[in-house]
């Protein structure tokens, strides 16, 4: 029968860990269960008979607590298990932030919350990667229990601090197939002063994308670029901050006041051609990149989702030639780098085999099934197919932290 583990400290998990290799039982981790949507579903795995054994949940949620916060060497250690909502508030009140940004999933599914533990494991960043890197990016280090039933720790609280194989990096987006993490170390960076948010209203996804490479590529340092057609824009949750009917392209600006305000208007007189252009302040720009960041105008829907990364110029024709094929709406971040494509309608493989297939031969990229129900992620890669080399080397890594693919089986990819 399937049981909830609950370890209290490290110690504990070492021998949840070291009992579950064994009796060959598999163990899925999971902080507060929140993206347990996300990835293919844990359905146990095969016995040396061959049976298939069903395996428990490990619950992290107990690890949590910031252990150190330093404002003034801008660095924070917390549990694994800590929700991302409580360090969040905590760097708030000293005017610092998670520079990455990140995405609050769980929305997606239909929870509420999230752990720094589920965060780093998934490399979850919002739209500000752009400027500032990815989750992976901003790792100083890790504590954890790899897979053998081992005590694992990595890097520490500075930067420099790196010898050997940097094993931090490698944890972040493993999906805790590696290691099951009980303590993390991040860099924090101050929030900025100030913050005004370009808005173009009206503008088709080539013209779009266009207006958005020239403020990305430009130097006035854009923290976010993005694209909402007509649907998705319309599900936004200022409702003034839009014309009715229409798309939204915008653009932030981020700093001190008289360098934003400097450069956002050096940043309109460059797409002056591109048509009228608004200013949001800071409150309502804060609310607007949230709901770009996490996927609000998807939430509260059931269709299956994609996450497309692919060259910022080929979006709109990807979209538009998937759109041939595949009713479905999309809307751009990252000025086009990444897609988020909603079906629709159901289909057998959530319209895999198409997507990857046009993405496939407009310039290449990855495609991610985010949100679809069970039967169809377990029966589709909901990662992009790996080469048979990078298979290999996945299947090697595993094998030197997991032989016996006890944490997370299959959550990735099939026998990883």
């Amino acid at each position: 029968m399937t049981e909830v583990l609950k370890p209290s400290d490290s110690s504990q998990l070492e021998d949840i860990v070291k009992w579950a290799i064994a009796d060959e039982i598999p163990l899925e981790i999971a902080g507060l269960a929140t993206k347990r949507g996300l990835g293919r579903p844990i359905l146990g795995k095969h016995g040396n008979k061959g049976n298939l054994v069903i395996g428990h949940t490990v619950d992290l949620s107990s690890l949590k607590g910031v252990s150190l916060y330093e404002p003034d060497e801008l660095v924070l250690t917390a549990g694994a298990g800590t929700p991302v909502s409580d360090i969040e508030e905590l760097l708030e009140s000293e005017g610092q932030q998670l520079a990455f940004e990140p995405i609050h999933m769980a929305k997606l599914y239909g929870h509420e919350g999230g752990t720094l533990g589920g965060l780093i494991a998934c490399n979850l960043t919002g739209s500000r990667r752009i400027k500032a890197g990815s989750a992976r990016d901003h790792v100083l280090g890790i504590k954890g229990v790899s897979g053998r039933g081992e005590y694992i720790k990595s890097g520490g609280r500075v930067v420099k601090n790196v010898t050997g194989y940097d094993l931090s990096k490698l944890m972040t987006a493993s999906y805790g197939t590696l290691a099951a993490l009980t303590e993390i170390t991040v860099k924090v960076l101050p929030a900025p002063e100030s913050m005004t948010t370009l808005l173009i209203f009206g503008l088709d996804e080539k013209t779009a994308q266009r207006a958005l490479s020239s403020a990305i590529n430009s130097s006035h340092e854009v923290s976010g670029a993005a694209h909402l057609p007509v649907r998705p824009a319309a599900r936004l949750s200022l409702s003034d901050i839009r014309n009715e009917d229409s798309s939204v392209t915008a653009m932030r600006i981020e700093g001190f006041r008289p360098s934003v305000v400097a450069r956002c208007e050096s940043l309109k007189k460059l797409l002056n051609n591109f048509g009228v252009i608004e200013e949001v302040d800071k409150e309502n720009s804060v609310v607007f990149w949230r709901d770009v960041c996490d996927v609000n105008p998807y939430n509260e829907m059931k269709e299956p989702l994609w996450r497309l990364s692919i060259t910022p110029t080929m979006a709109p024709t990807i979209v538009e030639k998937i759109n041939k094929v595949i009713a479905g709406c999309a809307f751009y971040d990252w000025g086009g780098g990444l897609v988020w494509y909603k079906l629709d309608e159901y289909l057998n493989d959530a319209g895999a085999t198409i997507i990857r297939d046009v993405i496939n031969t407009n310039g290449g990229g990855h495609a991610t099934l985010v949100r679809a129900d069970d039967n169809i992620r377990s029966q589709t890669d909901v990662f992009h197919p790996q080469t048979l080399a990078l298979a290999k080397l996945t299947s090697r890594v595993k094998n030197s932290f997991d032989p016996q693919r006890i944490l997370n089986p299959g959550r990735m990819y099939m026998e990883v």
